[in-house]
């Protein structure tokens, strides 16, 4: 891969990593994910976010910077916006390789890098307002992000080429290959760029949704021309693109949401299944649209992200020994770490001997604070009265999702 001129003084470094691996040791990254840095030229030289070493990663950004004329010892600042170690784990080498290399992030980055790399000199503390001026008219400003989402984190600014370096803001999953800025990219390889970035949204920051939209407050104040995220596009001809998504994504915590239901449902013989069919009937007869997810077979990394953007919600399992199917009490933990909170739901499901299951879910569910309709359970295969009672459940949930359905 090669490097990419942004203007005459910023160029980006980008490596795909495709890999088994998951990112934060949770979540499939089957298509891939960029680690993008950045170089800034004045009379001094700044790199702004690394990589970790991953897939050849470094070395890639190596050859990238030699296409410049550069090496790892001509930095003369790295600047971190967000110590996670995808973007820093290559850093004890990185300082290595150039000793007296200046490190700048805020001072809780600058404890991270304390406690993860244990390098205790050539470090700078910055905060908000702070400016770093690298000679010939060109100086990065710094504005703190934090809990976007580590309490780390900041943006960095180049008002002289109106560059936003954003590191995990406004990022996305996905590789990019031999182009990285969006307008090289097809309303088709959009869509799936889009739906990547929600996904990578709701894994990632959904937690954080006040802290984003703060952020975009203080984004929204600079003359943006380009949005540079350390993973996915860069956004040089519709630079707010993926800052009105993440303010769409952020607004989710609270809503509006869509009006569709994420449908999760887990069977063991069929029996579940079975009923499911009944409820998808009604909802279909409504209108809503709904996705649909088996669980364990498809990841909860998907699942979420449906979950998280829909304002309904249907989960059909069996009881599993007295309990919670064990794949659907994973996802509802995941559904409560993430805050996919206050949707319109509903829970059906078969038992064998004996039931058990409703009392742990609605356990489960306290925190999510749903607003759930009465459960279906039934004992071995649905009746035709059962049946019938889950269609009319399935009408109910998606009339509830949204009321303005005949």
């Amino acid at each position: 891969m090669r490097i990419h001129k942004i203007s005459e003084r910023v160029y980006a470094i980008h490596a795909d990593i495709k890999s088994d691996d998951l990112f934060e040791g949770i979540w499939p990254i089957p298509y891939g994910v960029s680690l993008n840095s950045y170089v800034v030229k004045g009379e001094k030289i700044a790199v702004i976010d690394l990589v970790r070493d991953w897939v050849g990663a470094p070395a890639e950004f190596s050859a990238q910077l030699a296409s410049i004329g550069l090496e790892v010892k001509d930095i003369d600042y790295l600047v971190l916006n967000h110590l996670e170690p995808d973007h820093t784990g290559w850093l004890a080498e990185f300082k290595t390789l150039n000793p007296h290399v200046e490190i700048l992030a805020t001072a809780k980055g600058i404890d991270l890098v304390k406690s993860f790399y244990k390098i205790e000199d050539g470090l700078r503390a910055v905060k908000t307002g702070d400016v770093l001026d690298l000679g010939g008219d060109v100086k990065l400003s710094f504005i703190e992000t934090p809990n976007v989402h580590w309490p780390e984190t900041m943006l960095t600014w180049d008002e002289r080429d109106r560059v936003l370096f954003t590191c995990d803001a406004f990022g996305s999953f996905g590789s990019l290959g031999d182009r990285i800025f969006d307008d090289e990219f097809n309303d088709e390889e959009h869509k799936f760029f889009e739906s990547e970035g929600l996904r990578y949204y709701a894994n990632i920051v959904a937690s954080f949704g006040v802290f984003v939209t703060r952020a975009i407050e203080k984004a929204a104040r600079l003359d943006i021309g380009v949005i540079a995220p350390s993973h996915g596009i860069v956004w040089r001809q519709d630079p707010c693109h993926m800052v009105k998504k993440y303010s769409k994504y952020a607004g989710y915590l609270e809503g509006p949401r869509e009006k569709e239901i994420a449908v999760i449902w887990g069977s063991m013989y069929g029996n579940t299944e079975k009923g499911l069919t009944a409820a998808l009937r009604g909802i279909e007869d409504v209108g809503v649209p709904y996705t649909i997810h088996r669980v364990p077979n498809e990841d909860v990394s998907w699942v979420l992200a449906d979950a998280y953007k829909s304002e309904g919600i249907l989960i059909a399992m069996p009881t599993y020994e007295y309990r919670v199917f064990p794949p659907m009490a994973y996802v509802l933990s995941i559904l409560e770490r993430k805050h996919v909170f206050n949707r319109k739901a509903l829970r059906i499901g078969s038992y064998g001997w004996v039931g058990g299951a409703k009392k742990e879910y609605e356990n489960l569910i306290a925190p999510l604070h749903w607003e759930s309709l009465e459960q279906v359970e039934w004992a071995g295969a649905p009746s035709e009265e059962t049946m019938s009672l889950l269609y009319q459940r399935g009408r109910e949930l998606a009339k509830a999702v949204d009321p303005d359905r005949p």
